[in-house]
């Protein structure tokens, strides 16, 4: 006698687990879009799937989007660690990259003002 699964249709459609562990194979094979149209799926079936909004974050085109994803995955589970942490990630190195743009302009001006002062002492002896 053949076995039924009842979240199975007739059409043999997966059910959501099985379409989110193909996702996550896809997801793992490097074949990105397909698994982000199936996450889509998930998602759209299940608005609070918060696996399916972390791979989605994962594989983010950019830093804002994974951003979103993150958040929303947040907005689900504000226990996720994980997606909490990766924000936290993205916010340090965002402040780093902000810090040595600082740090590298404080440099210049520093070097602009020596220079002007060293030039004007130069002008001022050669005017003695």
């Amino acid at each position: 006698m053949a076995s039924y699964k009842a979240n199975d249709s007739e059409s043999n459609q997966p059910n959501r687990e099985e379409l989110l562990q193909m996702a996550i194979n896809a997801a793992k094979n490097g074949q990105r879009e397909g698994a982000r149209v199936m996450f889509r799926q998930i998602l759209s079936q299940d608005k609070k799937n918060e696996r399916a909004m972390m791979w989605m974050a994962k594989l983010a085109g950019t830093k804002k989007e994974r951003m979103q994803w993150l958040n929303r995955a947040l907005a689900v589970n504000p226990n996720n660690s994980t997606a909490r942490d990766a924000l936290a990630q993205m916010d340090y190195k965002e402040k780093a990259a902000s810090n040595r743009i600082l740090f590298l302009g404080g440099v210049i001006l520093a070097a602009f003002v020596i220079l002007v002062l060293v030039v004007f002492l130069l002008l001022w002896l050669a005017g003695r």
